[in-house]
């Protein structure tokens, strides 16, 4: 792109001398031709016949600023569109299902790349995912009686720079995934394929199970288990067991893993797997089913190799 560049003004008639290409509207000869009356360009020469724009160059690059303000800002909402749509999306908190974890009107960014790699929801990340189905019946949408600040917030919330004040997503932590089997009885502790499970992140004076006992419980493949942190305050997949899926989310419905709080800036911080989810044994029952039919089938081609070998030899 070209900053400050004009089209040149056509050669007057009358002068003798054959048109020539000329830099600023000055010709190779170095005389100063005629301008015609009404000429856009002689608004832009001194009395003297010297170019204006010369003299001062800041007005040639503030005319160029203001030209492309609109370009670039068409550019910065396209690419503000597309990480929001592929990279990464601000969420809110609505509700104190995830304290202290999460205080109500935080902001989380939440990434949604690895998703579309095929990566599925692991234990202990925190989620945002759609409603299910029945989850969120009956909650009102925060939606502001201004159509002003209506129209303004639903511009941001489609190219990702504020929450959608219509939004159906929930936000919990994942306990146990496909294939595991979660149960939480009396007072606790939350168990994974019979690994109890050391919570610290728990609301200060909730029990594991909070008022709701649970289990054993099957997690069908492709599913997961979510709780929130704040066991006695959050209608999670506890709740929601007499649901189709038992109270379960198809890993579809992840919309991403929340990685950091974003806002406001004094509850910043990031949001890591915890260390009890690091346990040997947590996924040992899940990795078994996978490994049987390799084992039983390496022992199987043992055998005829061996055979095929001898008969070569």
């Amino acid at each position: 792109m070209v900053i400050g560049a004009r089209s040149g003004t056509p050669e007057p008639e009358g002068t003798g001398a054959a048109p020539e290409e000329k830099d600023e509207g000055v010709d190779s000869a170095g005389t100063e031709p005629t301008e015609p009356t009404g000429s856009t360009e002689s608004t832009e020469r001194g009395g003297d016949g010297t170019d204006r724009t010369q003299d001062n160059p800041k007005a040639a690059k503030q005319r160029s600023f203001w030209k492309e303000l609109p370009i670039l800002i068409g550019i910065a909402l396209i690419l503000a569109l597309v990480i929001k749509t592929f990279f990464v999306q601000a969420f809110s908190i609505p509700s104190g299902s995830m304290e202290n974890t999460l205080r109500v009107g935080d902001r989380v960014l939440v990434d949604k790349l690895t998703p579309w790699f095929g990566s599925e929801p692991e234990r202990g990340e925190v989620v945002v995912f759609r409603d299910p189905g029945g989850w969120l019946d009956g909650e009102p949408t925060q939606r502001s009686d201004s159509a002003f600040v209506r129209g303004v917030q639903d511009v941001f919330s489609f190219i990702g720079l504020m929450p959608s004040s219509d939004e159906k997503d929930l936000i919990k932590r994942v306990i146990a995934v496909g294939g595991d089997t979660v149960e939480c009885q009396g007072s606790g502790p939350v168990k994974v394929n019979g690994v109890a499970l050391d919570e610290p992140y728990i609301y200060p004076g909730d029990t594991p199970c909070g008022q709701k006992p649970f289990g054993p419980v099957k997690v069908p493949e492709g599913r997961i288990w979510v709780m929130g942190d704040h066991r006695g305050n959050s209608l999670d997949s506890r709740y929601h067991q007499d649901q189709p899926g038992g109270g379960t989310v198809p890993a579809g419905n992840v919309v991403g893993r929340a990685f950091v709080v974003a806002w406001p800036i004094g509850d910043w911080a990031t949001l890591p797997v915890p260390d009890t989810f690091d346990q040997k044994g947590l996924s040992s029952a899940a990795s078994l089913v996978p490994t049987a039919p390799a084992l039983a089938g390496a022992a199987g081609a043992l055998p005829v190799v061996w055979l095929l070998r001898r008969r070569r030899d």
